[in-house]
């Protein structure tokens, strides 16, 4: 699945190319994709010029003269820039036609979404309740010291929920705690603002770094320039099950939390 650096590999690879640039058709070829395509998109968007590209979250947000268009990217949803020449594959749903190139949306799960948000975006109900950006000054210790209180759920939930922080899935929750040395299963309320703090670091560091590579490609994603990511080749745990830890050479142990496998090291992990 996408996590916040392939979104924000995303956002970069495709600004350049579009920002400042009018929409004169949409094209939609499989409108079911989580949520439906909404029939009044090429009305939203024909003739306006984008002005901006943000990015909440996992969420993209295409910021339009008339109001916001909304992208996720879902399990296994991609967006490149292609010209009206390129090959149309089995999976490529959506094309927005810009003066200069056009702008096509790849999902083969069919789990993302393309939805306009209109005047006030952050009303949408996907955005309203979302905990503040990892890589912002607002994301701290004492955030997360305070949030946490007396809570007993696994430190690892804890940090996957959008409410406390947004944008931190699987792959780098798992590798942030290992750098940390905090175990994923460790009380979320039973941890210290020093140890949030290891961890709060831990988690800035590896998506910047992420971000700097240009994603993790597990499965289908690639960058808008339709390149896979690079960071894949300097996880230290996630999906190592088994291997000897880079630290204290222990066997990496696996558990299920939330239905996610949770690699940790039984040793450095505390």
């Amino acid at each position: 699945m996408p996590e916040l650096p392939e979104v924000e590999t995303s956002r970069r690879g495709i600004s350049p190319h579009i920002i400042g640039s009018t929409v004169y058709d949409v094209v939609v070829r499989q409108p079911k994709l989580r949520w439906p395509i909404p029939a009044t998109l090429l009305a939203h968007l024909k003739a306006r010029k984008l002005l901006s590209i943000d990015r909440r979250a996992k969420y993209l947000l295409l910021n339009f003269e008339t109001g916001t268009l909304l992208i996720h990217l879902g399990m296994s949803g991609s967006l490149r820039i292609c010209t009206e020449q390129s090959p149309i594959e089995k999976h490529d749903h959506a094309d927005i036609i810009f003066d200069n190139c056009l702008l096509r949306y790849t999902d083969p799960r069919r789990f993302g979404a393309i939805l306009w948000l209109g005047d006030n975006p952050q009303d949408s109900s996907l955005l309203a309740h979302l905990g503040p950006e990892p890589l912002s000054e607002s994301f701290t210790a004492e955030h997360l010291f305070q949030l946490a209180g007396k809570r007993k759920i696994p430190v690892k939930q804890f940090i996957m929920d959008q409410k406390v922080v947004t944008g931190v899935g699987n792959i780098y929750a798992t590798e942030a705690l290992f750098i940390a040395g905090i175990s994923p299963i460790r009380a979320a309320g039973n941890i210290s603002v020093k140890r949030y703090q290891l961890l709060c670091l831990a988690i800035k560091d590896i998506l910047a770094k992420a971000i700097q590579q240009g994603g993790t490609t597990l499965r289908d994603f690639v960058g808008g320039d339709g390149k896979p990511g690079y960071f894949q080749q300097t996880l230290h745990i996630y999906g190592k099950t088994g291997s000897d830890c880079p630290k204290c050479q222990t066997a990496l142990k696996s558990l299920k939390l939330a239905a996610r496998n949770s690699v940790y090291c039984p040793k450095c992990q505390k």
